[in-house]
């Protein structure tokens, strides 16, 4: 009788080589196993092809289940062709690199579909747009796991939104390019860069997602609006304000990161030398007087403004704030935030606040006489006052304030102190390159004793988004109102005369000398201090 055994065993066995010669050159498989595994391989490769296809947003909508039936059967092709049709469109819009142009929306494909896939495994790490309530998007749409369309949209609008951050964007802008797109473009580091295109309709509702976070009116779409909403993601929170306005072709949208670790700045962190930080802890540990910051917009006033706050003694000095809107808490300080709706203004606040013993006043912003004359009289009553105002240098902040309407005796009695500052953007030290300087500009540096060898230029790589540069530092022109000044400016308008004549000028120089100490140290080019101080 035969084992059943040896049956099953045998043809095993001689299919595994461990039976006689004869056996093995009889036996064959009915199928060859690497083209078995290439096919399995294939068709789990054109099924992760699908739902790319279906998350990402290399193809409109309307066509997404007929190309998702081409990818079936062709696999990564389809994909790959759109990907190289829509960069070469951007690289020729734009007029960069092509292969620049595909690593940057590779990248972002590649943040996009990592966000929105790990969004339902992780929602815990994953970016929630809250409005002033606390409410989520999900919450103010009216459902929780949501419509699929509308599901599509929420998770646009919070990749942006966490692309943003994650480029370390100081300001998102959403703009109408014609009829049928619209260009979404960051601000890193001062300057601005395209980052996507997307079509008008997509566009329109991430702008109405946005809009709802923030309490404005979705149906007006030309009056201007503002509002304001907050991000979180895991224990961190952003807080974010929002411009919106009619514009041709559409509507635009602004968007400001809020700085919110400004509130552990100090002023060493800013980059100011040495020789300026004696002067200004000098002044600041003076009773009285007005400490008055001035730049254009983005320039770091306010970071500069909390960095001093912080280097203030809040537990023996009361401080108090007046802010539009509060970008940082501070603790031990009172922070009164504007509100024009309830008649909270800078004036109407500032004479409140004079009643409520107060040793450090800040104000947010100078913006008229009134509010003005109420904070340079503070100063001269026993009050440090910390203020800045819209201007490109230290004798413009004087002229602005005098044409105000301030007396010059006013101003000449109150001022201190008053620091006109510029942003420079950092070389990134991993791709920074040894300048490439023609002989003239050798010669003259050779001529003044400076050495060529620690100048540097910007490069390309990962980690700066192929810009060169990361991250900023502060140059400062600083003007100490001494008493020799101050005899100046209580002569009115002689003084004014001569600020407007040699003023403006002597600010550029005076910041151009800043900045060239940090050429020669290899922290910034000198194409980006020419950009910066002109």
């Amino acid at each position: 009788m035969l084992d059943v055994n040896s049956v099953i065993t045998l043809p095993l066995m001689q299919a595994a080589g461990l039976g006689s010669s004869a056996c093995l050159g009889q036996m064959t498989l009915p199928f060859d196993p690497v083209r078995l595994t290439l096919l399995i391989a294939w068709v789990y490769l054109c099924m992760y092809c699908v739902q790319r296809v279906q998350l990402g947003g290399l193809i409109p909508d309307p066509y997404k289940m007929p190309a998702s039936l081409v990818t079936l059967v062709t696999g990564p092709l389809l994909p790959f062709i759109m990907l190289i049709v829509v960069t070469a469109q951007k690289s020729r819009r734009t007029r960069r690199g092509f292969f620049d142009v595909l690593k940057e929306q590779t990248e972002w494909a590649w943040r996009s579909i990592r966000f929105v896939g790990s969004s339902l495994k992780h929602e815990e790490a994953s970016l929630r747009l809250l409005d002033s309530a606390g409410r989520s998007m999900d919450e103010i749409y009216g459902h929780g796991a949501g419509k699929h369309a509308d599901s599509k949209i929420l998770d646009l609008t919070e990749t942006i939104v966490a692309d943003a951050l994650e480029r370390r964007a100081s300001d998102i802008l959403i703009d109408p390019k014609d009829e049928s797109a619209y260009t979404i473009r960051l601000r890193i580091d001062g300057v601005l860069r395209v980052t996507d295109e997307l079509n008008s309709d997509l566009c329109r509702a991430v702008i109405n997602s946005i809009k709802a976070v923030t309490g404005m009116d979705i149906a007006e779409r030309r009056r201007p609006q503002d509002g304001a909403f907050t991000a979180r993601r895991g224990d961190d929170t952003f807080s974010f304000r929002v411009a919106s306005a009619g514009a041709l072709n559409g509507e635009k949208l602004s968007i400001r990161v809020l700085n919110t670790g400004a509130g552990t700045t100090t002023l060493e962190d800013l980059g100011i030398s040495q020789r300026q930080l004696v002067t200004i802890h000098q002044i600041m540990q003076k009773p009285s007087g007005m400490i008055l910051i001035c730049g254009p917009t983005g320039s770091g006033k306010t970071t500069t403004m909390y960095a001093m706050l912080n280097a203030i003694d809040r537990y023996a000095r009361n401080v108090i704030t007046v802010e539009d809107p509060i970008e940082a808490t501070l603790p031990e300080t009172s922070q009164i935030e504007i509100n024009r709706r309830a008649d909270i203004t800078f004036a109407n606040t500032l004479r409140s606040i004079l009643r409520q013993d107060p040793d450090v006043i800040c104000v947010g912003e100078i913006r008229d006489e009134e509010t003005a004359e109420i904070a340079l009289r503070a100063s001269q009553t026993g009050h440090l006052v910390l203020a800045t105002i819209h201007c490109d240098s230290n004798a413009a902040a004087l002229i602005r304030l005098l044409d105000l309407g301030i007396s010059s005796l006013l101003l000449s009695s109150g001022l201190s102190l008053v620091i006109s500052q510029r942003l420079v953007r950092c070389l990134c030290e991993e791709c920074k390159t040894p300048a490439a300087l023609s002989d003239s500009q050798i010669l003259q540096l050779r001529k003044k004793g400076v050495d060529c060898d620690g100048i540097f230029e910007a490069g390309q790589c990962k980690r700066c988004g192929q810009t060169g540069y990361y991250g900023r530092k502060a140059i400062c022109d600083l003007m100490v109102v001494d008493e020799k000044l101050k005899a100046k400016i209580a002569e009115g308008q002689a003084f004014l005369a001569q600020l407007k004549a040699e003023g403006a000028n002597q600010g550029r120089s005076n910041l151009r000398k800043r900045g060239m100490k940090q050429v020669l140290a290899g922290v910034t080019s000198f194409q980006e201090l020419k950009r910066v101080t002109g």
